[in-house]
C-alpha cells in the first residue's frame, strides 16, 4: 500500500489554498476505496479513485493548515508543526485505521488530518 500511495500525501507549506469539499470523506469510504486501489496493483495509478483519494488528503492538510493560522493568530494552536510537515501514506493509513470501525463512517478525512496533526507535533514539544 505504501508504493501505491506514497506520492499521495505531500508536504503542505503554511501558506497552502484550500479546496472546497476535500476532506469530508468519511474514514470508511476512503479506507475501501483504498483497499480497492491496492488490490489493483500498478493499474491503480491510472483509476480516478487514486487521484481523488490524494485529493481528500492533501485537502484536507490544507485545510487545516489555513484553520491553524487563525488559531495562531489568536494564540491558541492546535498543533506547532513545522513549516513543512510531511505526512507519508504509512502515517495517513495507521491514522485511519486506528479508529474504531463503527466510526469510521461518522468520521471524516479532514479530522483524521488534523487529528494526526495534533498527535505528531503538540505544542511544547518541539
Amino acid at each position: 500500500m505504501a508504493a501505491l500511495l506514497g506520492i499521495m500525501v505531500t508536504p503542505v507549506t503554511a501558506d497552502a489554498q484550500v479546496t472546497g469539499g476535500v476532506g469530508a470523506m468519511s474514514i470508511a469510504t476512503f479506507l475501501a476505496k483504498a483497499d480497492a486501489l491496492r488490490a489493483k496493483g500498478p493499474f491503480a495509478l491510472m483509476s480516478g479513485d487514486y487521484k481523488l483519494l490524494k485529493a481528500e488528503v492533501t485537502g484536507a492538510a490544507q485545510a487545516y493548515r489555513a484553520r491553524l493560522k487563525g488559531e495562531q493568530a489568536a494564540g491558541r494552536p492546535s498543533s506547532c508543526p513545522p513549516p513543512r510537515a510531511p505526512f507519508n501514506s504509512d502515517d495517513v493509513m495507521a491514522q485511519m485505521r486506528s479508529y474504531p470501525v463503527a466510526a469510521r463512517g461518522q468520521t471524516s478525512v479532514a479530522t483524521a488530518v488534523a487529528e494526526l496533526f495534533h498527535a505528531r507535533y503538540p505544542c511544547g514539544a518541539r
